[in-house]
């Protein structure tokens, strides 16, 4: 399968494990898109793309941007969009309901989505959704065994509207616990921070699956405390409570637990092994790239034929 894999050039996160797991997978064209590039779609593909040589063509681009051009979207062939912020068309923010105005343009299109039960709303919706979960950079982050001086901790950004959430239930817990947040630089540090924490409280409050944040956790051997998304979320990617990762969905349940693992080291370790061992074994993103391409291989829905507008638009290049 040959695929055009287009991919953000600026992006906050290292995902070039993840584009090598997919390019690993298939015949893969992976192109680094800049912002300039992601504003005028139509003039990048008729300057640089010959849709005719490919089987799929995948955006995992800025969604502010692909909105803004859906006339010209809709006339590209074999189209597969990979998302990871799609839950927030679920949740209170500036684009709740707009991933699926902009999919109802676009009926045709697969879209991967990084939640289990987004993708299941979505399909209910009547989109071809499907589910492919988010992961970690398995080549910079490891349990390297080192000692845990830091016991609970949280890592990460708390400042956008989507994290609201996240920040009130970081705030409380702060309150009662001795909790550390803080930020780091991607990379080493982060791994050595996160090598550092016994306990890693995740607070993806609201957002209905889970982030990055707590497969990074888990890879680098932390007890990992995540906010509950729910069984069939949990299901899904395989998580077991107070086997491999801790649920909790209040802080004097977080605190319940935790004191239970305060008291009993073996368990807590046990659960850390689990957690990393799953991370592992599902959620490098080498395996995760390779899952976004089984998902590309079946076949898409038939394209609605152009209008006489898109067709005259494609013909004078505009």
């Amino acid at each position: 399968m040959k695929v055009l894999f287009l991919v953000q050039k600026e992006q906050r996160a290292i995902l070039d494990r993840l584009y090598e797991g997919v390019a690993a997978s298939c015949d893969c064209d992976l192109r680094w898109l800049t912002s300039d590039d992601q504003r005028h779609l139509r003039r990048y593909f008729r300057q640089h793309v010959d849709v005719t040589k490919y089987d799929r063509i995948v955006f995992f681009l800025r969604f502010k941007q692909e909105i803004r051009q859906a006339s010209f979207i809709r006339t590209v062939p074999n189209l597969v969009i990979l998302e990871h912020d799609a839950y927030q068309n679920y949740i209170p923010c500036k684009y709740t309901g707009k991933f699926s105005a902009h999919y109802r343009k676009l009926p045709w299109v697969r879209v991967i989505s990084s939640g289990f039960m987004v993708s299941e709303r979505l399909r209910q919706e009547g989109f071809d959704a499907v589910f492919v979960p988010k992961g970690y950079d398995q080549t910079l982050l490891s349990d390297q065994g080192r000692e845990r001086d830091i016991e609970l901790a949280f890592v990460g950004s708390t400042n956008s509207v989507a994290y609201s959430g996240r920040k009130a239930l970081l705030d409380e817990l702060g309150q009662v616990e001795k909790l550390v947040v803080t930020r780091t630089k991607s990379g080493e540090e982060y791994c050595d921070t996160l090598n550092r924490i016994r306990f890693f409280v995740s607070a993806d409050v609201g957002m209905g699956e889970y982030m990055i944040k707590n497969f990074e956790a888990m890879a680098c051997g932390c007890v990992l405390f995540a906010y509950d998304q729910g069984e069939a979320e949990n299901r899904a990617l395989g998580l077991q409570d107070m086997h491999n990762v801790v649920f909790y969905s209040d802080i004097p349940q977080l605190q319940a637990k935790l004191a239970v693992l305060r008291s009993d080291p073996n368990l807590a370790q046990r659960i850390a092994v689990n957690g990393r061992d799953l991370a592992v074994s599902q959620f490098g993103f080498g395996a995760i790239g390779a899952r976004i391409v089984r998902e590309l291989e079946p076949a898409l829905r038939a394209r609605a034929p152009a209008s006489w507008l898109e067709k005259l638009r494609a013909a004078i290049g505009i």
